[in-house]
């Protein structure tokens, strides 16, 4: 197997991956289409654009990688066949000097002359032995030149369909690039764009960052408010948090739905059916506002209008808020764990509502300035923001 970059991975892997890949190019294709049909350069057209970028050149790095197993393979199918042609003349250039031997021997007076002429019975007997061995031996060594010209035949075969498919790869490759080269050049150009739009830039900004921190308030107020009820509760049954463990998995129930949860990071539902992420977790500079850091406390999907949002894995509502330039959000507790949704148009759950992985929680809004339809997704582990990417299947 290959071992470079590829490591583990298996040409049905790649070949997997490459499909997904296509999938999340085909769906920022549409999103992009859906936002450029007002005619209008927005920073959500700069940061699709940018995403499918990124897909497009993690695709070209798979199908490098994909290339640097054919060759792999094609290196070591050569090589047998070098071997297996080795083997074959070796095989022949024997069977012929058999043949040669059974040609001088082959009428049965001399066979008869062979055996008589031993010394005694034990010699005749393992002279008649010989000759049947010789036969059997004979007849092996023809079996074995029939397989391994088959095996020969078979080898070259792979060789040949291999190098089709590098070849069908390499052109893949070079499509792709050309592809990149133009998405790099738009998005130059839209980047140029929205900087004559900077003071706009700049106050949609500060706009986002007063929604956040009003959504983070709102977040910690739910925390705080489920941590005191876990305590009263646990004072109440006479319970004592064990060192290390938070409020919020005092009880057997909660700490095996924390477990649970923490058991499946890497491999949660996404929260809508089809989505990309456009903005990650963390500190970021501005696509184009130089010198000017933004801060994600999630992840922002990019979706269809229409989407529906919906539950990473079960638990119970603990809020429903509404904020103002963020819409409504959804708060869903899972023992210590919370999994916040917001930006939302309608919601479908109330507080205390228990929900089942995937049950749906509310329509995801679509902003009509610039089409542009985008779920939050935050997860939270009691007061402490953890990067949902990590907790989300791979796709």
């Amino acid at each position: 197997m290959f071992a470079g970059a590829a490591h583990s991975q298996t040409r049905k892997d790649l070949e997997s991956r490459k499909a997904q890949l296509q999938r999340d190019i085909e769906l920022t294709n549409k999103l992009l289409e859906e936002t450029q049909m007002d005619k209008k350069t927005t920073l959500n057209q700069l940061r699709t654009l940018r995403k499918k970028i990124s897909i497009r050149e993690e695709l070209i790095r798979t199908i490098n990688t994909e290339l640097g197993m054919l060759d792999n393979q094609i290196i070591s199918t050569a090589d047998s066949i070098v071997v297996l042609e080795a083997q074959l003349k070796k095989l022949k250039d024997e069977y012929a000097k058999m043949i040669y031997f059974a040609y001088k021997n082959q009428n049965a007076y001399q066979r008869m002359m062979f055996l008589f002429a031993a010394k005694d019975f034990n010699q005749a007997y393992k002279r008649m032995k010989y000759l049947q061995q010789y036969s059997a031996h004979r007849k092996m060594q023809a079996e074995q030149i029939v397989g391994t010209s088959n095996e020969l035949n078979q080898k070259k075969e792979e060789l040949e369909a291999r190098k089709k498919q590098k070849s069908s790869l390499l052109g893949s490759e070079l499509q792709e690039k050309k592809v990149l080269a133009s998405e790099q050049g738009q998005q130059e150009n839209l980047a140029k764009g929205l900087q004559a739009k900077e003071k706009k830039l700049k106050q949609d900004l500060k706009t986002k960052q007063e929604a956040a921190a009003r959504l983070n308030r709102a977040i910690e107020d739910v925390i705080r408010r489920e941590i005191e009820a876990a305590r009263k509760k646990a004072e109440a049954e006479g319970k004592k948090a064990a060192p290390g463990v938070s409020a919020l998995a005092m009880t057997p129930e909660a700490a095996k739905l924390s477990a649970d949860f923490s058991g499946n990071r890497g491999s949660l539902p996404w929260p809508v059916d089809q989505g990309v992420i456009t903005s990650t977790f963390g500190d970021h500079p501005h696509p184009v506002l130089r010198g000017i850091m933004t801060k994600n406390n999630g992840v922002d999907i990019s979706t269809r209008k229409g989407t529906i949002a919906r539950a990473v894995f079960e638990g119970t509502v603990s809020g429903v808020v509404i904020i103002p330039g963020a819409n409504k959000a959804v708060i869903v507790r899972h023992g210590e764990y919370l999994s916040v949704y917001s930006n939302l148009d309608e919601v479908y759950v109330k507080m205390g509502d228990k929900l089942s992985t995937k049950q749906s929680i509310g329509l995801v809004h679509t902003n009509e300035e610039d089409s542009k339809t985008e779920l939050h997704l935050e997860i939270w582990k009691s007061t402490t923001k953890l990067d949902p990417s990590d907790w989300l299947f791979r796709k």
